[in-house]
């Protein structure tokens, strides 16, 4: 009698749990509130704080350097926590680059109204691609940037586009496949709302690709980030850190890598 007391109690707490993992899993998944990032007080490009519309009317906050529209732009997607201050210490890095660049808050990040989703972050950054089309930077002349969970929707937007090309920082296969190594006792693949599929769509991409990835990481696993390359059509390049954790050290290596990539899509 008691271990059949002690089975339903095991159940009954089994399924309570996997009630609030369904319906508090934006909160394990999306972290705006996230202060363990790196920060930089001091941002060294000059940039312009705009706002972006999005098809839902919310209005996203964004930075954006202008050196010269007829040059290529970095569309900075950022991932699932902290703010655009917490990639200040990357950005500056791009002021040696001969290009604009814009990166975006998603809405409920950095102040912004909304709630983030799949969906909702698809379409900031399709917003954020409009936007800058609406000030004279064409799509071909655009290099999409996606840190972690930015890869997965850098690599959503860029299906069948002509953009420059794309830069993917600790990409992961899918949200379903992070989900079963972090939650694996759960059905995970049953629960998930935002699934981000990205090993299944980047074979529609057809532009220039570089994959960056710590071999360290201690999130996202390295073997990612290395089949995301695999699965990728040429022409791809890669830059593998045997010591980089899941934000990486944008030290000299890195900034090579990235700059060769950027003078290769010319």
């Amino acid at each position: 009698m008691f271990f059949i007391k002690f089975i339903i109690l095991i159940i009954s707490i089994y399924l309570v749990l996997i009630i609030f993992l369904y319906f508090y899993q934006g909160k394990l998944l999306y972290h705006p509130n996230e202060k363990s990032y790196t920060e930089v007080d001091n941002l060294i490009p000059k940039i312009e704080k705009v706002s972006i519309p999005t098809s839902d009317n919310l209005n996203l906050l964004g930075w954006f350097h202008k050196k010269d529209i007829s040059k290529k732009t970095i569309l900075f997607l950022h991932g699932n926590a902290g703010s655009l201050e917490n990639r200040i210490y990357k950005l500056n890095h791009f002021e040696n680059f001969d290009l604009n660049f814009l990166i975006i808050a998603w809405r409920g990040f950095s102040g912004n109204s909304g709630k983030p989703s799949e969906q909702g972050l698809y379409d900031d950054a399709k917003s954020a691609v409009k936007w800058l089309e609406s000030n004279g930077i064409r799509e071909e002349k655009i290099i999409l940037c996606g840190e972690s969970l930015g890869a997965a929707v850098a690599i959503e937007i860029a299906q069948n586009k002509n953009f420059a090309g794309i830069i993917l920082e600790s990409p992961f296969t899918s949200m379903v496949e992070m989900g079963k190594k972090y939650y694996s006792f759960f059905p995970v693949s049953l629960l998930l709302k935002d699934r981000y599929e990205s090993i299944n769509k980047i074979k529609n991409i057809h532009i220039p690709v570089l994959v960056m990835h710590g071999k360290k990481d201690s999130i996202v696993p390295f073997e990612m980030g290395k089949k995301i390359f695999t699965s990728a059509n040429s022409p791809k390049f890669y830059y593998f850190s045997e010591y980089d954790d899941h934000m990486m050290d944008y030290n000299k290596l890195l900034i090579e890598k990235l700059k060769s990539f950027m003078e290769s899509l010319n």
